[in-house]
């Protein structure tokens, strides 16, 4: 039967992870510790391994949102949800069931290793020192008896997922087709002043911009302060995409202009892409050319 609670503040320590169901192991290194990206959460756009790390995985750590996209997975493990903000608490715990000799998978919603939890759990294991061994995915590591390297903490893999802006892009056609830029707008970790420096300098580089965490409750005038910083470089007649909730359930999407953003219709599931100079919209299909019909002839003649 599955067991489920939420994140203790014990849980960032030692002693939860090794008193649940076994001991620490004796430097062996049985421990692996999985960092999965579901992608949008739909089964069908999940990595085979990422099915598979999830299958054999004894504990699986996530944010409550999304252990629910994937709920009929979790059978009958132990799963350890928490809210937001408890991102370094769910990955020292996720580590401490590593060094547990535990089967481990610590989920995130898109890649993993794009605002995701992977750049934390390394960032944690170096900080603390932990030695953690790439792990391919094979069978022989975390299996009873298996011996790593002198020192190793736990195995490692880190499976990558269909990215929001991927999934966002697909849906509104190709805006994404030339050299592009990924943004947050969450000044939650990262200063609002470096925030509107970058996103000027990929403006005036004419990167197409995926925008992420674009608009939340806490902070809803941060969306029209980017776009008045776009303004600056770009034409009001810039192509904008908006997807809401892609391909999961609830999905919406929008192509409109930078001038004539709706903001108010922008929430923190919603990616916005932001077209270059030469973007456009057929059809309601969102566009950036690669160039090819520049150089090249589709009739065959030069």
């Amino acid at each position: 039967m599955r067991s489920e609670r939420s994140l203790e503040c014990g849980d960032a320590g030692v002693a939860c992870a090794q008193k649940e169901k076994g001991e620490l192991h004796s430097g062996g290194c049985p421990g692996r510790l999985s960092i999965i990206g579901l992608g949008p959460g739909h089964r069908s756009y999940m990595a085979a391994e990422a099915l598979e790390a999830l299958e054999t995985a004894e504990v699986v750590l996530g944010y409550k949102t999304y252990l629910d996209l994937v709920e009929d997975l979790l059978g009958d493990k132990t799963v350890i949800s928490s809210g937001m903000r408890k991102e370094v608490e769910r990955c020292q715990a996720a580590i401490e069931y590593g060094l547990a000799g535990r089967k481990v998978a610590l989920i995130s919603s898109g890649d993993a290793g794009i605002y995701g939890m992977a750049g934390l759990v390394l960032d944690i294991c170096r900080q603390r020192q932990i030695d953690v061994v790439e792990w391919d995915g094979a069978p022989g590591p975390g299996q009873p008896g298996s011996v790593g390297p002198e020192g190793c903490g736990f195995f490692l893999r880190v499976i990558p997922g269909i990215a929001a802006f991927n999934a966002a892009a697909s849906l509104l056609g190709a805006p994404l087709m030339h050299d592009f830029a990924a943004v947050s707008l969450s000044d939650h970790l990262t200063p609002w002043e470096v925030i509107t420096k970058r996103l000027r300098a990929a403006a005036e580089a004419d990167f197409v911009l995926a925008i992420y965490n674009p608009r939340s409750k806490s902070r809803p005038d941060l969306l029209e302060e980017a776009r008045q910083i776009l303004l600056g470089v770009r034409s009001a007649q810039t192509p904008v995409g908006i997807v809401r909730k892609a391909m999961r359930e609830g999905q919406w999407k929008r192509i409109s202009t930078l001038g004539e953003l709706p903001v108010s219709e922008v929430d923190m599931q919603s990616v916005i892409i932001v077209g270059n100079s030469r973007t456009y919209v057929w059809k309601g299909w969102m566009v950036t050319p690669r160039g090819y019909l520049d150089k090249y002839s589709i009739t065959g003649k030069e």
